[in-house]
Order: structure tokens, then sequence, then C-alpha cells
């Protein structure tokens, strides 16, 4: 094995361009020390839970790292902050963008900071969709049923 970790995110949009912003958060990835190795197809999704707002744009990927998870957490939250989501904020809230570590390796993990696997995805078929595909991506290309 080389070191790296197998993670998975959420990737999510509803303010400004939701597109574009998805975009460039997975441009500056690899610059955080996220290799990013298959993206899900992006989702409008209704808003769930927050005050009122716009619709979503959300996603999910596959990816490697070499950081641990909350040096991977605050990385993500760096990449959030350049694209204009300030720290804090109304829980749920609308967002330029939001990037949830879903899974991390197999480990599970319970911190003030970060629970993983992530804690609410299970109900949340905005995030269980483009989920499976990057998981299904993976079964396929290395031939596993």
């Amino acid at each position: 094995m080389d070191g790296s970790h197998q993670v998975y995110l959420g990737l999510g949009s509803n303010l400004g361009d939701r597109r574009a912003n998805i975009q460039k958060a997975l441009s500056l990835l690899p610059g955080a020390g996220v290799q990013v190795e298959a993206v899900s197809r992006l989702r409008e999704t209704a808003p769930v839970g927050g005050p009122p707002q716009g619709h979503y744009l959300n996603g999910a990927l596959r990816g490697r790292t070499f950081l641990e998870p909350l040096p991977l957490l605050r990385a993500l939250k760096g990449i959030e902050s350049r694209l204009g989501r300030p720290p804090g904020g109304p829980r749920w809230g609308p967002r330029s963008i939001d990037l949830d570590i879903l899974l991390f390796d197999d480990l599970f993990l319970v911190t003030s900071e970060l629970v993983l696997p992530h804690p609410r995805m299970g109900a949340r078929p905005f995030v269980l969709e483009p989920l499976v595909e990057v998981l299904e991506c993976r079964w396929s290309a290395t031939g596993a049923p």
C-alpha cells in the first residue's frame, strides 16, 4: 500500500453559480492534498432544514489523500472559506460551497469536530445517490461485482 487513504466527499452549493462553485472546489482539492479519482453527476435537490433558501446542486467524489481526518477537514474548510463560505453561519443555511467527509477508509471516528462515517448521510438521498455512483465506479473499474 502507498500509505494514502481512500476518501469519499459530499459536494454541494446553492448560492451564486452553483456548478462553477463545485468545479472550482474540485480544482482546488489537489492543492489541498486530495487526488480526485471519480466524481458523480450533479443533482438539483431541495434544501433540508435551515432557513428558506434556494435549491442545491449536490454530488460526491472518490479520492485519495495522505492527510489524516482532522487535517483533511481543516483543508476542506479552507477551500470553503476561499470560495466565500464564512465559518459559522446558520446551521443548514445557504452556502456557496459545502464539502463534507462522508467516508474515510473504514474508519469510525467521533470527535468534537468530526464524526465518521458522516452521521446523517444514511437519511439523505441527495448524499447517498451520488455516493453510490462513485462507489459503483470503483467496483466496475476493478472488475468486482
